[in-house]
């Protein structure tokens, strides 16, 4: 958002309008001094001109402290040598606002015939005043300074949150093919006639992997086209040993959704559940979309003594993409029960029907191209 604020607003920050923002402050300073000490029997152009008589001996003491106190002291934390300084500066000060009044403004305001008070009077008024200028000049410099900080500070946020979100991504990846490949070695190792059919499956998911993901979001078919291969090529390695029910209702075109978002969870329940199952294992996953509500449970079988783990790595990393990606859009449920484990996703979809579907940059193998 602050970021948002520097762009829209150039004119107070860009170094381009500098001086344009100087003559401003000290006009505007001007017309507050006239408006103090203006008097009706006298001429408003001459009260204007007697006020901005006195703005140079304003900046000359205001400047140093924006442009030197300020940076050199204050903003480097050198707390008291910043005090020091400025009560010293504050007696030069109390000294040039009598100088200024004698030589500066009594002179010129005789020349103009123009009534301020007596030649030697003091005059504090005119002190404080001095002080106060300087004083939101100074306000003025902390609050840029300020938000050229926040702007740094959120940019380097984002890019660490972008990095960070890649090298998740990127976790993901590899921890998911090391489980697949497994399976397609397992019957590579016995001559199965199915392999060419699991490394066609497994060709689909590399190019989603490679090319799709590289999108911040996916259309929801895609990735449960996905999931589906991914059954699949669990199924060939249980056989029917494995009971499996898949069920997709609602309204699920024009959705989006971060890629590899569901898949950790799956992979979870055939790994760490179904796998270590001696009896009939059994999974079951249910995903509905009403308008752009998202909930999808995946529940599966487990031995009553086991206990899985829901802090695995695919796990943690979807939490954290989660947390990063759908703020407050969120609710995710982990439940661990006797003989069967809970995962449970409400999530918030993006809608978007003037997005483009990902081009397919490489297709699948096909059955005549080379392994």
């Amino acid at each position: 958002m602050l970021m948002d604020i520097y762009k829209e607003n150039a004119f107070v920050f860009s170094s381009r309008y500098r001086f344009w923002r100087h003559l401003v402050f000290w006009l505007v300073h001007v017309v507050i001094f006239t408006w103090i000490y203006k008097t009706p029997d006298q001429n408003i152009a001459l009260q204007l001109l007697v006020s901005a008589v006195v703005v140079p001996a304003f900046i000359i003491y205001a400047y140093p402290i924006m442009y030197w106190f300020v940076p050199q002291y204050l903003l480097k934390e050198k707390n008291l040598q910043f005090i020091t300084i400025m009560i010293l500066w504050g007696v030069v000060g109390w000294f040039w606002n009598h100088i200024a009044r004698a030589y500066i403004l009594f002179p010129f305001a005789d020349l103009v015939h123009f009534k301020v008070g007596t030649r030697n009077s003091w005059a504090p008024a005119g002190y404080l005043i001095m002080n106060l200028m300087a004083g939101y000049a100074s306000m003025i410099i902390l609050f840029k300074y300020w938000t050229r900080k926040q702007r740094d500070f959120l940019s380097s946020e984002k890019e660490k949150v972008n990095v960070e979100l890649q090298l998740l991504k990127a976790q993901v990846h590899p921890h998911f093919l090391f489980n697949t490949l497994n399976n397609i070695y397992s019957f590579s190792m016995e001559n199965s006639p199915k392999t060419p059919h699991l490394v066609l499956k497994l060709s689909s998911l590399l190019s989603y992997i490679l090319y799709d993901c590289k999108s911040d979001e996916v259309l929801l078919e895609k990735e449960i086209e996905i999931m589906k291969n991914y059954i699949d090529l669990e199924k060939e390695r249980y056989g029917n040993k494995l009971e499996i029910s898949l069920n997709i209702e609602g309204d699920i075109k024009d959705k989006y959704i971060v890629p590899l978002l569901l898949l950790p969870f799956l992979e979870n329940a055939f790994k760490h559940g179904t796998s270590e199952q001696l009896d009939k294992p059994w999974l079951s996953m249910d995903l509905s979309v009403k308008q752009n509500t998202m909930r999808c449970k995946i529940v599966n079988s487990k031995n009553e003594m086991s206990v899985i783990n829901g802090n695995g790595i695919g796990i943690k990393n979807v939490q954290k993409r989660l947390a990063y990606l759908y703020p407050a859009k969120h609710e995710l449920k982990l439940s661990d029960e006797e003989s069967f484990f809970v995962v449970s996703l409400l999530l918030e979809l993006s809608n978007d029907t003037y997005r483009k579907p990902i081009m397919q940059v490489s297709a699948p193998l096909t059955k005549n191209a080379a392994v």
